[in-house]
């Protein structure tokens, strides 16, 4: 390479070099000030590729170097300096990394727990009482936000015993529940996601102003004055000071480690918290005090980062689909995107109030998140500065997109419904939820072929899967006599369907599946007779109340035809000997307890996985009420494999018994429940 050539390349390097240290800092304002201009995702990758050139060209790095700089760059609140600076964590996104992580603490014992997506906090007590607590802030001074703490943060004891000085640290998080339930509060201001609403509650004037937005803090770190006497293991610290910790597991290898970071990642769906990755470090607190910090990291702590759940798309266009009960409901099509592991090109929008509320155009730059790695939905619009005059409103039809006909408006959300049951669209969507697992489980034939036949005329109602004949079906292109077979043998399996799956998949406006479940267990026999009951009679069963009384009486009244027609057509509309109430034990080891089951369920004498509805039933027949959250009348949180975190917060709060499933096991082995 010639000199010349050379002085180009390293010119054009300082260039870029300063153009993104500029836009680190531009993003990293945005992102503390709660309004990110970019998904974590990108902001990433400008972090990475301005690391990599700095790695490449040290003699070039800007200063002040934006990576020697932790967290937000203003201070809001009452400045306090940290007794030690809050440090970021060296990333890792490879096992490799995590092996080499243990490589360079032979013997230690490791903690890997949930990086959670929060605001990092330091409290600090003295003398057994809070004295202060303060955000992260910069690194080296954060602002002073103990009466907001005190107001709305769950999970920090007012005093701990312990003397002299104590410092811990942690993440203050909103829960998912508490965003969900926020946010159906007030759904003219809804929140964009918990993490920048955990960050806007904090930097609040006044708590009144952001009243129900309760935060939970998790402990990650503890410093005390009496480190040299005090148990050095990090969480049991923490536990006897009475914090919470997100879930800490000890390994003490790689490969330890590589499978709970692994459990983590699958099992965070069912958490009632955000996360972005898991966090390795070492368990003992003066190991972790000895090995040191770097610039701006410490050396005993990694994170490994998991996919990004959030990223940053084009909103093409928005079409309004028509569900099984008539409900319209705006759907989003995207330029492509991938998210948590998948390409997303569609999410849901909810309602045509939530899209006024958060002001979402077609066109616009939008956050695309995925709730539970499952439902992927438009959070808002990340920048509305950014709007080049060409983005369009989301304008609700007035008519029916399939049948045509005039809408109408239902609730506080202003919800629109096609109420035309012949409707072709309902139909079809009706069809395929008969055919669904819950219900008909008529597993061969699928949505696409539903629509197919439907459009040929061959099905209109449930009633009619049990008229097709294979002939019928060979007579369709690509379908041969195996698929044909494959499709009649599925439809007539589901013919012993019974009262509670039909229920189901007659798809009853305010008749949920648990609403099916208690009728059967109240000691109705069919469906039919759940249509010739009053609504005093179905008003003295658990949990239904007027509303789905008269719901239930409309429209089985109006479905009497087609429940005369499955029956001559073989379909069992009885109720099933496994959906009646379960027969108690004479010696129920479980009897009068209120139990909720959590993690993976496995049978002690087998090994094989057990669903957690037979667990449950089985406990059932052991004399338990079984629930599916924790509450002050649950009695037992029984756990199986790989149990997320939240469940164990709230029992732990509420005093609530943990149980392992092992014990439960035993009792019901020896009860001869199994």
């Amino acid at each position: 390479m010639s000199l010349a050539s050379g002085n180009v390349l390293a010119v054009n390097a300082q260039e870029r070099i300063q153009e993104l240290a500029d836009r680190v800092v531009v993003l990293r304002d945005a992102y503390y000030r709660g309004s990110p201009l970019v998904a974590d995702a990108e902001y990433d990758a400008v972090e990475d590729e301005l690391r990599g050139l700095i790695a490449a060209n040290p003699g070039l790095a800007p200063d002040p170097n934006p990576l020697d700089q932790v967290g937000a760059p203003a201070v809001l609140h009452a400045p306090v300096r940290h007794s030690r600076p809050m440090l970021s964590l060296e990333k890792a996104t490879t096992p490799e990394q995590v092996t080499a992580f243990f490589a360079r603490f032979p013997g230690q014992s490791v903690v890997v727990m949930p990086k959670l997506d929060g605001l990092s906090l330091a409290l600090v007590y003295e003398d057994g009482r809070l004295a202060r607590a303060v955000t992260r802030g910069d690194g080296t001074t954060g602002d002073d936000v103990t009466p907001l703490v005190r107001a709305l943060a769950d999970g920090v004891p007012e005093r701990v015993d312990a003397p002299g000085r104590v410092e811990v640290r942690g993440e203050a998080v909103m829960l998912r529940s508490t965003f969900a339930a926020y946010n159906a509060a007030h759904p003219d201001k809804p929140l964009i996601n918990p993490r920048n609403a955990a960050a806007g509650t904090l930097r609040a004037k006044d708590p009144a102003t952001v009243a129900g937005r309760e935060l939970f803090f998790f402990a990650f770190d503890l410093d005390t004055a009496e480190a040299d006497t005090a148990d050095a293991d990090l969480e049991r610290g923490l536990r006897a000071l009475g914090f919470s910790v997100a879930d800490m597991r000890h390994c003490a290898d790689a490969a330890a480690a590589h499978e709970v970071i692994t459990a983590i990642e699958t099992g965070r769906a069912g958490l009632d918290y955000d996360l972005d990755g898991a966090v390795l470090r070492l368990a003992d607190r003066v190991a972790y005090a000895a090995a040191g910090t770097r610039s701006s990291s410490p050396r005993g702590a990694l994170a490994f980062k998991f996919a990004a759940e959030e990223r940053t798309t084009v909103l093409a266009d928005v079409v309004w689909d028509v569900g099984k009960t008539g409900k319209i409901a705006p759907v989003a099509h995207l330029e492509p995107v991938f998210v948590g592991g998948t390409t997303v090109t569609k999410a849901t929008l909810a309602n045509q109030e939530v899209i006024k509320a958060r002001g979402i155009r077609i066109g616009d730059v939008v956050l695309v998140r995925r709730a539970g790695d499952v439902i992927p939905f438009v959070a808002g619009v990340l920048d509305e500065s950014a709007r080049t005059g060409a983005e369009r409103e989301i304008v609700p039809p007035v008519v029916c997109p399939s049948c045509g006909q005039a809408v109408v408006e239902q609730g506080n959300s202003r919800e629109l419904f096609c109420v035309n049951l012949g409707c072709p669209a309902q139909t079809v969507r009706r069809l395929v939820h008969w055919a669904s697992r819950a219900a008909a489980d008529i597993e061969a034939v699928g949505p696409v072929w539903i629509e197919r036949l439907a459009e040929a005329g061959l099905l209109e109602q449930p009633s009619d899967f049990y008229a097709l004949t294979r002939e019928q079906l060979l007579e369709f292109d690509r379908v041969g006599e195996v698929s044909a077979t494959r499709m009649v043998d599925s439809i007539a399996a589901s013919r012993g369907v019974g009262l509670r799956r039909a229920l189901i998949g007659l798809a009853i406006p305010n008749a949920s599946e648990g609403t099916a479940t208690r009728l059967c267990r109240a000691g109705f026999g069919s469906l039919e007779e759940v249509a010739d009951a009053g609504e005093d009679r179905l008003v003295e069963v658990e949990d239904i109340g007027p509303k789905v009384a008269a719901s239930l009486l409309e429209h089985l009244g109006r479905l009497r035809p087609e429940l005369e027609r499955l029956r001559d057509r073989g379909v069992s509309l009885d109720v099933r000997a496994e959906d009646l109430p379960p027969v108690v034990a004479s010696d129920a080891p479980l009897a009068g307890k209120t139990v909720v089951v959590t993690g993976a369920i496995n049978d002690p004498r087998s090994g094989e996985k057990v669903p957690r509805p037979t667990f449950q039933r089985l406990c059932e027949k052991a004399g338990a009420t079984t629930a599916s959250s924790v509450s002050a009348n649950t009695d037992l949180l029984i756990t199986g494999a790989d149990v997320g975190a939240s469940k164990l917060t709230k029992a732990e709060k509420l005093g609530v018994e943990v149980v392992d499933q092992g014990e439960i096991w035993q009792r019901l082995i020896a009860a001869k429940i199994v």
